[in-house]
């Protein structure tokens, strides 16, 4: 069994969408200058690196991040490899047997651009119909590989069609080397009482290639790495 970490490192130079809060981690205390411990001092907007996007994100009314159901967040997703595609319609997605998927995560052309530390607008994104298709399909989360779900121009619909029915989101995800199919997601958000989103540890455990595997146990306590 492997562990692949999906996550991107925080850290000051990853790209912030334009207009987000910066992400700032500067030393408090250290060692080496005499403190008893290392303790650092971290400032960033809730939507930072790879993050969740809860309802409350486009809806007042909407789950906080708090609130989400964890059961949502664990269990068995499938990787999507749509590359050549900077709008992902339906046309994209019905190529794909998703009936009955409850977590979809897109890779796209997407992952190489974290390679460069200045935000770049023509990433890959879905669009309003692929959203809608994705509602009508029953997925109830869905991860992409860049900062956004919905194109750089693009007036908030994408997310209000997914989040208006509950389906959670993940942004920022780094799905560079990993191939598509079937993995168990392990994706817990920080806590944030009252967040509208909040920065996650995401990992995929197994893979395509092991399907005669066991589903992830939580419980145990042999953690092998990738």
């Amino acid at each position: 069994m492997r562990i692949h970490d999906i996550t991107v490192s925080l850290s000051s130079d990853l790209p912030i969408y334009p207009g987000d809060p910066g992400i700032n981690i500067e030393p408090f205390s250290r060692i080496s200058q005499g403190d008893s411990a290392n303790v650092s001092r971290i400032s960033m907007g809730s939507h930072s690196g790879t993050h969740m996007d809860a309802p409350f994100h486009f809806d007042d009314a909407g789950t906080t991040v708090d609130e989400i159901a964890l059961e949502t967040v664990i269990g068995k997703a499938l990787v999507l490899e749509i590359l050549g595609a900077k709008e992902i319609g339906r046309q994209e997605l019905e190529k794909f047997r998703i009936e009955g998927e409850d977590r979809l995560l897109l890779k796209t052309d997407n992952s190489k651009l974290w390679q460069q530390k200045e935000f770049s607008e023509g990433y890959a994104a879905l669009t309003k119909e692929g959203a809608q298709y994705l509602r009508d399909a029953g997925v109830r989360l869905v991860g992409i590989d860049y900062l956004s779900i919905e194109g750089f121009h693009g007036k908030g619909d994408v997310h209000r069609t997914l989040l208006e029915d509950g389906i959670l989101v993940i942004e920022g995800l780094n799905l560079d080397g990993i191939k598509a199919g079937h993995y168990q997601l392990i994706c817990l958000p920080l806590k944030l009482k009252g967040g509208d989103g909040a920065p996650v540890r995401a990992l995929l455990v197994g893979g395509s290639d092991s399907a005669a595997e066991p589903e992830f146990d939580p419980h145990t306590s042999k953690w092998p790495l990738a």
